[in-house]
């Protein structure tokens, strides 16, 4: 049996959506700025899926920019927001659980001179609002916050948050990494307090390459990409058009489904922490250290994410549990996906004070609706199979 349990890092392309690719790549491919029938049908199909994200998030046509993913829509977020409102102040606030296309951009304008503060997280990966609000000033010009963590799960109040940043400093521009997030939480950005918001197709069952960037109207940012003035400005370069019109699909599927994925995707979730908590020596980080009792699980399941479960296996190192599930069907992560090049350990399970024996012992499971229980029941078999053979040749 194969189970594909890291749809955190992509998930495979819904039936619908590929049925969008292949009409708009052999029948409308025209380049969306010609002024002719071919290129005003490529332009029919980025229009659509702007009408349909902004129908999601209750915002304006003029507000989404069509990017290649969530890491170009968190540079020029970051990057370009910073460099238009550099005469404001040049300070940043994010955290230490960032994603790497947040952090590395933070870095990035460091070194041109802006300064960067990381406010603290608590032990499930919320932020602590005293350390943010302590880390504000009168130059601070952004704060950068995920909504949702890519690795462990845990979901940060972003509406609060900005609320809190918002009364003490109203000028400072709020961005959200929302790329674990869209599809599974409402998100409407003028009525949480996001200036910014980021968003990546191919965590929803949408193409690789294909995103977005929110940008609430007034808000300045500077253009990262110039050319020929494709996006308002603000993204130049020949749309990609099956990309977009793909995304758009996914994006209307993912909400139009919205409850019913989340229920199915948290039962799922809560089948898997049981049956990892049964086993010996194994944390379920955001989960474990909240619980007193079982009874509390389903409870404390609904403040995390429904497709994320991390856990540390004590006594395993998390490369060679990987491998060894893979080589029995099992394909996870031992973390965010675009790290997995430059192996290091997490600076998520840093920020949240993991134990040190987790610390390099820990596995990223991610599913999707299309998940079954099977797969999960699979995955927890193949784990008690595999775990004690392993631990007998842990390093001492």
């Amino acid at each position: 049996m194969e189970c594909y349990l890291d749809n955190a890092a992509t998930t495979k392309v819904s039936d619908n959506v590929y049925a969008k690719l292949s009409e708009v790549y052999l029948k409308e491919f025209g380049n969306p700025s010609s002024m002719h029938k071919v290129g005003m049908e490529a332009e029919k199909h980025v229009k659509a899926s702007r009408e349909s994200i902004c129908k999601i998030l209750k915002c304006e046509s003029s507000e989404i920019v069509f990017t290649s993913g969530g890491t170009e829509s968190n540079n020029m977020a970051l990057i370009g927001a910073a460099l238009a409102n550099n005469r404001q102040g040049k300070h940043i606030i994010t955290t230490r659980m960032e994603h790497a296309s947040v952090y590395n951009p933070v870095l990035f304008l460091e070194n041109l001179g802006f300064e960067v503060s990381f406010c603290e997280v608590d032990e499930n990966g919320i932020v602590d609002m005293d350390s943010l609000l302590s880390l504000l000033r009168d130059d601070t010009v952004l704060v950068s916050v995920m909504f949702v963590n890519n690795e462990v799960g845990s979901v940060n109040p972003v509406a609060d948050i900005s609320k809190a940043i918002k009364e003490k400093n109203p000028k400072v521009l709020f961005h959200v990494d929302a790329i674990q997030a869209f599809g599974k939480f409402t998100i409407v950005p003028k009525k949480m307090g996001i200036d910014l918001l980021s968003v990546s197709g191919h965590k929803i069952h949408g193409p690789k390459g294909s995103g977005f960037l929110y940008i609430r109207k007034g808000v300045k940012v500077k253009p990262i990409i110039n050319g020929g003035g494709q996006e308002s400005g603000m993204r130049s370069g020949t749309e990609n058009v099956p990309a977009i019109a793909g995304l758009g699909v996914a994006s209307e599927d993912m909400y139009n489904n919205l409850e019913a994925n989340r229920k199915k995707m948290f039962a799922l979730k809560t089948r898997l922490i049981n049956g990892l908590m049964a086993i010996e020596g194994t944390h379920v980080h955001t989960i474990s250290n909240r619980l007193e009792n079982s009874e509390e699980l389903d409870e404390i399941v609904a403040l995390t994410a429904p497709h994320i479960v991390s856990c540390g296996f004590e006594g395993v190192r998390s490369e060679v549990l990987l491998h060894a599930l893979e080589e029995k069907g099992v394909y996870v992560s031992s973390g965010s996906a675009c790290s997995s090049n430059h192996p290091a350990i997490s600076g998520t399970l840093k920020a949240i004070k993991s134990e040190q024996k987790y610390l390099d012992s820990t596995i990223r499971f991610s599913f999707c609706v299309n998940t079954t229980e099977e797969e999960i029941d699979y995955a927890l078999e193949t784990l008690k199979e595999l775990l004690p053979v392993l631990r007998r040749f842990r390093r001492k």
